[in-house]
């Protein structure tokens, strides 16, 4: 009998998981899972295909894994993704937005089918390197082992150049390496992965920051090409009185410290707590967005004594707002996994000043607001002060760093502080290519994967005068030259 219920693993105990850093699904029978696959439909239009930006064939593998073509189903993703044990697992999931089953019931659990499909591969020997059949002898450089920069290394590896790839952190993997908790991403999956580039022939330089350990003249010169994949490191801060405050700190000076501690580093003091943490702390978050949830899960697992999320927006929703309707990814209230375990969500408050000294901050103080005319405004008579004893800011990042290698390599920028780049993702020095979050700005994991694979094209275009390659993508905003 044909399923037509969305079913979707169950997250651990919330007492059980919040013992370890391990990610927080159970395991999904393989049958339950392919039943839930022929819940895809034969659509006229497969809208999924628009929702995601990496172009999946959705209903192919769907109906591949639903006949058990187990093996035909991970050909199938891998032709258009190159990371879906990533997305699978961190993406949001605009595909489902879209599903056209979801305009009157639950969509396909579209999601789930993909990280089911990436695991049982990884499991059954079927992922192995694809080494390059003719070597080309050209040089490129991927500046960032973001999602972006590994996407774009992947592909070039595989038409045959030789492709090394530069990281500032002391391990590959960017964001998904020191961003990302354990329980959301476990960092075997990286490290699998980066096995399989590494056998196919792609170099990794961890420790090396381009711009400063090696210059932007220097690396022209070594390389024939070069790939721009740093992401958007700029994070937004919060300028308020007392921001200088001891125990004020931006998120990703907060979560690399636990994933640090997980891979076993000698971060740990006497008590075994990272050098910032939440233990028996009264926390705030000032964000209310994924990395936000990844700080209040982190305090979670750190043994917090309270936390509090702020959120400057008001709360969205229980069903999809009328403002975003299907197809479009829903304004709604979700609930993740690390709100699931706890804490207080406040919705429509802005900070106003922190409170405490040069020894500590000790609170905040903070009033309510509302949208007037575009803009927020004070509700009048709803001024309030919490204590905190650790303040994390969670606020999003404005674009990527341009001190350092932007500046010397003198690329010109977009009004919004983004690297310009034409269709082909060429900046405006000759040679030099931009992909992910350094270009389009902060954004979802499959655009930066997608960019990554359409900065790869332009590339091998540039070096060999055609390209194999696939281009799913063009910059949505392309700067006239």
């Amino acid at each position: 009998m044909k399923v037509t219920r969305r079913e979707t693993p169950k997250r651990r105990p919330v007492p059980l998981r919040l013992r370890d850093w391990n990610e927080v699904y159970e395991d999904f029978d393989h049958e339950a899972l392919q039943q839930q696959a022929s819940r895809c439909m034969d659509c006229g239009i497969p809208f999924c295909h628009n929702g995601c930006p990496l172009g999946n064939l959705i209903p192919e593998w769907n109906d591949l894994v639903h006949r058990d073509r187990w093996q035909d189903a991970i050909d199938r993703l891998h032709a258009t993704n190159n990371f879906p044990e990533f997305t699978g697992r961190l993406c949001p999931a605009p595909c489902e937005a879209s599903c056209v089953l979801g305009i009157n019931a639950d969509p396909v659990t579209i999601k789930q089918v993909e990280v089911e499909i990436i695991d049982n591969a990884f499991d059954e020997g079927w992922v192995v390197p694809k080494r390059a059949h003719v070597l080309t002898g050209k040089s490129v450089a991927v500046v960032g082992s973001g999602p972006a920069g590994l996407a774009a290394a992947q592909q070039l590896t595989r038409a045959g150049h030789d492709v090394t790839v530069f990281e500032r952190a002391d391990r590959i993997g960017g964001l998904l390496r020191y961003g990302i908790p354990e329980f959301k991403m476990e960092k075997r999956h990286i490290d699998r992965r980066l096995e399989q580039m590494a056998a196919e022939g792609t170099t990794f330089r961890a420790g090396v920051n381009v711009g400063v350990d090696i210059t932007a003249t220097e690396l022209r010169e070594q390389f024939d090409a070069v790939v721009l994949a740093g992401g958007a490191t700029d994070w937004r801060d919060l300028p308020i009185p007392g921001r200088e405050f001891p125990g004020i700190f931006q998120a990703m000076e907060y979560l690399p410290w636990a994933n640090k501690a997980t891979h076993g580093d000698p971060v740990l003091d006497a008590d075994g707590q990272p050098p910032i943490t939440a233990k028996n702390k009264r926390v705030v978050i000032i964000g209310g967005g994924d990395t936000g949830a990844d700080c209040l899960g982190t305090a979670h697992r750190q043994g917090a004594a309270s936390v509090h999320q702020f959120e400057i927006m008001p709360r969205p929703p229980e069903e999809r707002a009328d403002s975003t309707p299907w197809p479009t990814y829903p304004l709604m209230y979700r609930v993740s996994s690390a709100h699931e375990e706890g804490g207080e969500r406040v919705f429509a408050v802005n900070t106003e000043r922190f409170l405490g000294g040069a020894d500590a901050v000790t609170g905040l103080r903070a009033h309510e607001v509302e949208m007037k005319a575009g803009r927020f405004e004070k509700v009048e008579g709803t001024d309030f002060e919490l204590e905190a004893d650790l303040v994390l800011l969670a606020m999003g990042f404005v674009g990527p760093e341009r001190p350092g290698l932007l500046s010397e390599l003198g690329v010109e920028l977009t009004d919004r502080g983004n690297v310009a780049r034409t269709d082909d993702f060429e900046t405006s020095v000759p040679g030099v290519f931009v992909a992910g979050d350094m270009g389009r700005g902060q954004s979802l994991i499959v655009w930066a994967i997608a960019e990554g694979r359409a900065a790869a094209a332009g590339v091998d275009r540039h070096l060999m005068g055609h390209t194999a390659l696939p281009a799913p993508i063009r910059p949505t905003a392309a700067p006239q030259r």
